[in-house]
């Protein structure tokens, strides 16, 4: 929002990277729409271009984004922590890698750091007896 302000003000729009982050979430046309007129983006749009997960309607507590945000969280603690990692980094630095086959490699390398673990050795042994895995983090 800061650097939306800054541009419709007259100052440089240059200010913590949102003119080079902007785009590769939202895509270019959108970024310039955004970044050039200066336009607030609502919750419902802003889910609807990509720029958050979710909108959520507030509730009566006021802290309906929290409630949604700890839903999330413990949908997260169910998975196998390791394989979160690997797959947090596999996303990240791919992307950051460049072309689609770099990315891969990178992938490639998070899944072999998941193959050594325990809590892969848990996760299958869980799939086969019917039952929820009980992760380390090993």
């Amino acid at each position: 929002y800061f650097l939306y302000c800054l541009l419709s003000s007259g100052i440089n729009a240059e200010y913590g990277g949102g003119t080079q982050r902007l785009p590769r979430v939202v895509g270019v046309a959108k970024a310039k729409e955004l970044i050039f007129t200066g336009r607030n983006v609502l919750g419902e749009e802003a889910e609807k271009i990509g720029l958050v997960n979710c909108c959520v309607e507030q509730n009566e507590e006021g802290d309906a984004a929290f409630v949604k945000a700890m839903e999330m969280a413990a949908l997260l603690t169910e998975r196998g922590p390791v394989a979160l990692r690997m797959a947090k980094k596999s996303i990240t630095e791919g992307f950051e890698a460049g072309p689609v086959r770099a990315g891969l490699d990178v992938e490639h390398e998070c899944y072999m750091g998941v193959i050594p673990t325990t809590d892969r050795i848990e996760a299958l042994m869980a799939f086969k007896e019917k039952r929820k895995p009980n992760f380390k983090g090993e």
